[in-house]
């Protein structure tokens, strides 16, 4: 399965984080559409992000993030906060945002990157500005941190997630002028075309998320995707899996494979859904797995066992 990835990175030059990426690499920054390192040299997260904060909060503790970099080998994790379902962010601020601000403690405890989620599919704009205003504060001298102000909309057009992307960045610069920021497009973050055609402009430092799950999302994702990059625009795999859209149904290895190869060749940065155990493909966890990592084989599931090797494997020097 891997023989494609060794001969990709061979050829591609890429700095890939090892056990303290933040220390080695720091402040990270966009060169072009490459996410690059303070020295400008290119760089490629790979990592796992958690499940909703508030359907998955067990798993959101500091042994879950040390297991993921020690033994699955992330450069990064993605805190997912659930903003409108039961138990999340409108309902129970507090308990979201502690549970958010555990695992990103303990990411920069790790040495680690990791992104502060808007897990969202509505524009809540006075509540995600409020949040990130104080995500921005706090963390601003961290150069872990990295921001996705709104994980996949839905139905919004490009016009009104333009302006609400613009009033999230002004909010969060007022307080952090370097960190990252990662911004959503329509349907789900397939519409990077739309991105392509009106573009963001005068601001750094951001980039935009386009999301896949192999089994539903084919060629003509990355064809399009291709085609944004080409124009100059960043992109971000900030969500991904092997499996349907949905979540669910069979895993599609041959596709997966594609995608992989084609983010390894493209210098892409790649994170995958989910830390959970919920009863679906894409939960990487069963219900046997301990709250504070230590996982067995047995505690895995198919998606789980399969995204560990890919991530064990990416976690090996390219460049040096």
């Amino acid at each position: 399965m891997f023989r494609s990835i060794l001969f990709l990175l061979c050829l591609v030059p890429i700095f890939t984080l090892h056990a303290q990426p933040v220390k080695d690499h720091g402040q990270l920054q966009v060169k072009g559409t490459q996410l690059s390192n303070s020295k400008g040299d290119p760089v490629a997260l790979y990592g796992m992000s958690f499940g909703w904060s508030c359907f998955h909060p067990r798993f959101y503790t500091k042994e879950t993030v040390k297991w993921l970099k020690d033994d699955w080998k992330v450069n990064i994790v993605r805190a997912a906060m659930g903003v409108e379902h039961e138990d999340g962010y409108l309902k129970n601020p507090h308990g979201n945002i502690k549970r958010v601000e555990t695992v990103v403690d303990a990411a920069i405890a790790e040495g680690i990157y990791v992104i502060i989620d808007w897990h969202s599919h509505s524009v809540f704009l006075e509540e995600a500005k409020s949040f990130f205003d104080s995500m921005s504060r706090k963390y601003s001298r961290y150069p872990n941190v990295i921001y996705e102000i709104f994980n996949e909309p839905t139905q919004q057009s490009w016009g009104e997630l333009k302006k609400y992307s613009q009033a999230l960045i002004e909010t969060i610069r007022k307080n952090d002028p370097d960190n990252i920021i990662l911004i959503g497009n329509p349907e789900w973050d397939q519409r990077i075309d739309l991105v392509q055609q009106d573009p963001i402009q005068d601001v750094s430092n951001i980039m935009y998320t386009v999301h896949f799950y192999a089994g539903t999302h084919k060629q003509w994702l990355r064809d399009r995707t291709d085609a944004a990059i080409k124009s100059g625009i960043p992109v971000f795999i900030s969500e991904s899996a092997g499996m349907e859209a949905s979540g669910d149904g069979k895993i599609d290895d041959q596709e997966w494979q594609k995608y992989i190869d084609w983010i390894v060749l493209n210098k892409l940065s790649w994170i995958s859904w989910s830390v959970s155990d919920k009863e679906e493909t894409c939960s990487v966890l069963l219900t046997s797995a301990s709250s504070e990592g230590g996982w067995k084989g047995s505690d895995l599931r198919e998606s789980g066992i399969k995204t560990r090797k890919y991530l064990r494997q990416l976690s090996k020097p390219a460049f040096y």
